[in-house]
């Protein structure tokens, strides 16, 4: 049985669950939700909870998806880092000094493949898989990239997160509330 400790981060797409998820065991957040009225009163409720809180960029509504955005939430909303699928947000985010996770949809060799390929350009600091339930693709990824491996999605049980573990991920996120406190 693999020891959670920190592997496991609680990812919002909801508001409503965001009280849930600051009351967890979880010690870092993915905010996938958000808009730029809330925006700042969730990073802010989540900080006062002593917690770190990753902001999925793509998702946020009311925002820019151009990088004056990112210098906005860096000066401004203080998240702790940023999710992305954009190679140019990730490369200005570390620019300007912010934890940039590079996420990657894995549908089959040629996306695995063209995502590495992303990652060794953009040298993002973590690397998001998803799904996250592929063992030989996460060793393949971690192998590759030389990053730290997130995998995401389709995780629904402590098997999928002991497989994603064992396979060399470093953290798995999931919207599971009940897979929360096994951290």
């Amino acid at each position: 049985m693999v020891k959670y400790d920190n592997t496991i981060i609680a990812a919002i797409g909801t508001l409503d669950k965001l009280d849930a998820a600051i009351e967890s065991k979880c010690k870092t957040i993915f905010l996938l939700t958000g808009n730029i009225f809330n925006l700042q009163s969730s990073i802010d409720k989540i900080h006062q909870a002593n917690k770190k809180v990753y902001v999925d960029i793509d998702l946020m509504e009311g925002f820019g998806k151009d990088p004056v955005f990112l210098e906005y939430l860096n000066e401004v909303l203080k998240p702790d880092g940023i999710i992305t699928t954009r190679s140019n947000l990730i490369k200005k985010a570390k620019g300007l000094g912010l934890f940039a996770v590079q996420r990657i949809f894995v549908f089959d060799s040629r996306s695995l493949n063209s995502g590495i390929d992303l990652v060794l350009k953009t040298r993002p600091d973590a690397l998001e898989i998803l799904p996250g339930i592929m063992p030989k693709v996460i060793r393949e990824a971690r192998d590759r990239a030389k990053l730290p491996v997130i995998c995401g999605g389709l995780i629904s049980d402590r098997e999928d997160i002991d497989s994603a573990i064992n396979a060399g991920a470093i953290a798995i996120t999931t919207s599971r509330e009940s897979l929360w406190d096994l951290c």
